[in-house]
């Protein structure tokens, strides 16, 4: 039985991008497969594994829907960052061709990110809970009209054939994992860029986005991430996400997120962590 301190859980099945990811970070730990990402944070929660390797967004189809709304309410604390670069195949059973593909399975991310292959090639998208589970699918199935979009290894894992190396539609494809553990970290900020992650609701007053938003201006801390997106049923009560450069313990920092929260009805950070390197590449 695998030690949970040395598992690290993700959404989908093995060989998913979520499972690369994991294994390019953190090379020496196991990983756990989960079903949805409810269950990502709670195998974390409960002990089931010591981190969780979280994707927030793609650099061609956006953000990744339910997360925003999930962090906050996890228990769980952002303590790092990974750019994962993401590479789709088209895997079909043995035999198939692409020109006899009429379906393709997959997650809703991976099919947005491959739309203009798609289309040309005339094959429906259908959507999968995750891309390695499709390709776990297709393989069971072994129909050779439906394929799926899912990574090489899924291919290996589940004996597919590949008809389609790099089918994303942007070659700089790349997916913004987020690291989660139970307890918070405290980097320091001597040593490199500190990113804090943080959301928040306005009070219902006119300008006060603006208003919340100017200590950041006044400050000259820079925003890097900012989404809004819909709380409840009645369309009226939205939260924000947003990443800032720096540590709330900064002068800078500190006076910017003071301003916020005289705005705000509700501000919680969800992790302070070292910037990935990645940033200061691209």
């Amino acid at each position: 039985m695998t030690d949970a301190d040395n598992l690290i859980a993700f959404q989908g099945v093995k060989g998913a991008n979520s499972d690369i990811a994991c294994r390019a970070v953190f090379p020496d730990m196991e990983t756990l497969p989960c079903y949805s990402f409810e269950d990502t944070f709670a195998a974390v929660r409960n002990g089931k594994a010591r981190l969780a390797m979280i994707p927030i967004e793609n650099s061609s189809a956006g953000r990744v829907a339910d997360n925003h709304h999930l962090m906050p309410e996890s228990g769980l604390h952002i303590i790092g960052e990974h750019y994962q670069k993401i590479e789709h195949q088209l895997l079909a059973p043995k035999g198939a061709t692409l020109e006899g593909l009429r379906q393709v399975h997959s997650h809703v991310q991976a099919l947005a990110q491959c739309r203009e292959f798609l289309r040309e090639h005339n094959i429906e998208p259908i959507v999968a809970a995750d891309t390695a589970g499709a390709a776990e699918q297709v393989s069971l199935w072994n129909n050779k009209d439906v394929g799926a979009i899912a990574t090489s290894m899924a291919g290996e894992i589940y004996g597919l054939d590949t008809l389609g190396t790099d089918v994303n539609d942007n070659a700089d494809n790349t997916t913004r994992f987020l690291i989660m553990a139970r307890d918070p970290i405290d980097p320091d900020p001597k040593d490199g860029m500190v990113v804090t992650t943080f959301v928040f609701k306005v009070r219902s007053v006119p300008a006060a986005l603006y208003k919340a938003l100017g200590g950041f201006a006044t400050n000259g801390v820079n925003i890097t991430k900012l989404e809004s997106y819909i709380t409840d049923g009645s369309f009226s009560v939205a939260q924000f996400y947003a990443d800032v450069e720096g540590h709330p313990s900064e002068r800078l920092v500190r006076l910017a997120l003071e301003e916020l929260s005289f705005f705000s009805k509700e501000v919680k950070i969800l992790g302070v962590y070292p910037a990935n390197s990645f940033r200061t590449q691209s």
